[in-house]
């Protein structure tokens, strides 16, 4: 058995995006055309019309832009198009790399597999963009482990701090006791 979920944004409880929509988003970018775009993803003009509308109506941006005539003629993704496809997606691997994070689920009362859990103390953080490279002091040597930079924050690692490497067969995970007050 495993876990399955969806992912969506909303504004004022309403949705504005999930997958299908954005894959509707990406098709318009990648054929620069609704009509080839709703062709490849094999649904209506009208309908994709629709959709788009109601995107940019409970976003209160435009999300396409249409040129017609000439050699620039077509529909493409405005600058909050791409935006809502980029939050989506940031979105959506959060929620995957959560649901695959067993430290993750551990915070959440529930016991996880790995049995490697080696108490570390962390001797270096190198953040970059969207990841971060903790160096580990588990004594008598050192070892890296490469994580999102928002786990980093999230878990708010910092030279000196106490934590676990968590070591799976492919990965080395860091995970860290949090004060309860």
């Amino acid at each position: 058995m495993e876990t399955k979920t969806k992912v969506w944004l909303a504004e004022d409880g309403k949705p504005i995006i999930g997958a299908g929509k954005v894959k509707l988003l990406k098709a318009i970018d990648e054929e620069r055309s609704l009509r080839k775009a709703c062709e490849k993803m094999d649904i209506s003009y009208k309908h994709a019309w629709n959709v788009l509308n109601k995107i940019s109506e409970r976003l209160g941006k435009d999300v396409v832009t249409t040129v017609r005539g000439g050699k620039s003629q077509g529909t493409f993704l405005t600058d909050e198009g791409r935006k809502l496809i980029s939050e989506y997606e940031m979105s959506r691997k959060f929620i995957n790399d959560t649901m695959e994070d067993e430290g993750s689920w551990e915070n959440i009362g529930l016991a996880i597999s790995a049995r490697n859990k080696i108490p570390a103390t962390v001797i270096g953080v190198e953040s970059e963009g969207l990841v971060s490279k903790i160096r580990l002091e588990i004594d008598p040597s050192a070892l890296t482990s490469i994580i999102t930079s928002e786990a980093v924050e999230r878990l708010n690692i910092k030279e000196g701090d106490k934590v676990f490497a968590i070591i799976k067969s492919t990965e080395v995970l860091i995970g860290k006791e949090m004060n309860k007050d």
